[in-house]
């Protein structure tokens, strides 16, 4: 469990505590009770099973995937899966690569519900670039929602990041943006429920290596 959890728990039985004492009437205690046993419950953090293999690119959170699309960016034609996470799901984020951050970007903005189409460019939200070991980028965007008011993203820039590995959660409704290469080959589609750091989004092969031509004409002829 994430230790916000804990927190959020522990105010709520204490608060129970506190109105039953100095009313005399237990009954008030129900309320905080029950949304001390939901905050315990909702900071969750269960392990997964991490897949293995070349290209492979996981899904950064729990959710379902509602838009997988083309879009052109500054650097080219790139996939992009949208992946909402209602109040219900796990709120865990992972990384979807082995590899390492390149970029932490975080941009405060508005709170408009996740499913809107504006949300990815108007809400607050945190991308984080990683550049995997076979030469291609993969990025992720956490997005907060209505309901989510705090981002929260661990690692720093320059750091080594494994498939899988936790590094952070967005509190309450949000979504995820994946973006991808746009030669990567999806595994998923809209309406797929997936499970951050198990469930495989996609398969990335590895940028060819293309020879320096001066290298290539400054090579002795047989």
């Amino acid at each position: 469990m994430v230790r916000d959890g804990y927190f959020y728990g522990i105010a709520f039985f204490a608060a129970a505590g506190l109105l039953g004492y100095f009313t005399g009437q237990w009954g008030w205690a129900i309320i905080p009770i029950l949304l001390a046993l939901f905050f315990l419950w909702f900071f969750r953090d269960p392990e997964r099973e991490i897949p293995e293999g070349d290209g492979l690119v996981v899904s950064p959170a729990d959710g379902k995937v509602t838009e997988a699309i083309r879009i052109l960016t500054p650097s080219g034609e790139s996939l992009r899966l949208s992946i909402f996470l209602n109040v219900f799901n796990v709120h865990i984020n992972r990384a979807p690569i082995t590899g390492t951050l390149r970029e932490v970007a975080y941009r405060k903005g508005q709170y408009l519900n996740a499913m809107n189409p504006a949300s990815a460019e108007k809400n607050e939200q945190n991308k984080a670039v990683i550049e995997a070991d076979g030469g291609y980028f993969v990025s992720f965007t956490q997005i907060a929602g209505l309901l989510a008011r705090r981002i929260v993203f661990r690692p720093k820039e320059g750091a080594r990041l494994e498939r899988g590995q936790r590094v952070g959660l967005i509190k309450f409704g949000s979504r995820v943006d994946v973006l991808l290469p746009s030669h990567a080959e999806l595994h998923v589609k809209v309406g797929d429920h997936v499970k951050g750091g198990s469930t495989i989004l996609a398969t990335v092969a590895e940028v060819p290596v293309i020879p320096d031509l001066e290298e290539i004409l400054a090579e002795p002829v047989a």
